[in-house]
């Protein structure tokens, strides 16, 4: 799903964000949800 959202990050990046930084994680989330679409 990243990848087709042309998000480059890999997961432990992910994590990273979602723990020190919900509200950019949570826009990360939205494009990704958005591009599936």
């Amino acid at each position: 799903g990243l990848n087709k959202a042309g998000i480059e990050m890999d997961r432990k990046i992910l994590a990273d964000l979602a723990m020190n930084q919900p509200a950019a994680f949570a826009k990360v989330v939205e494009q990704v949800k958005a591009a599936l679409n």
